[in-house]
């Protein structure tokens, strides 16, 4: 008992580190037919390989916010969904894993993911 006692400090301190590594168990979802309409031309475009509206489209994402599950480099790619009366790319995006295995939705620039479900 005083042996785990002794290390409780630093078997805290790694449970706490292979929690902010780890993805949340379960993402929240959202049917195709729930998304917004722009969303499901993006989609429709990743699906016909493009092309694009945005150079930006198809380019890595990174997952530094590590929000998804964790993936070698390249795995994930990010998608503008247009945003009606923004005048940018906005904040919303579709994210394809493994080509298009995976995907999710983001409204709000990353903060947040959906998995979408077909």
């Amino acid at each position: 008992m005083t042996v785990l006692y002794r290390f409780a400090p630093i078997l805290a301190v790694l449970g706490l580190a292979f929690s902010l590594l780890s993805p949340p168990a379960s993402a929240a979802e959202i049917a195709v037919a729930g998304l917004p309409p722009e969303a499901r031309e993006t989609l429709a475009l990743i699906r016909q390989g493009g092309p694009f509206p945005y150079k930006q489209d198809g380019t890595e994402f990174g997952n530094r916010e590590r929000l998804l599950p964790s993936k070698e480099r390249g795995y994930y790619r990010e998608y503008t969904v247009k945003t009606p009366g923004a005048g940018d790319r906005g904040a919303r995006r579709i994210i394809a894993g493994g080509g298009s295995r995976e995907l999710y939705y983001t409204d709000d620039h990353y903060r947040s993911f959906s998995r979408i479900r077909e």
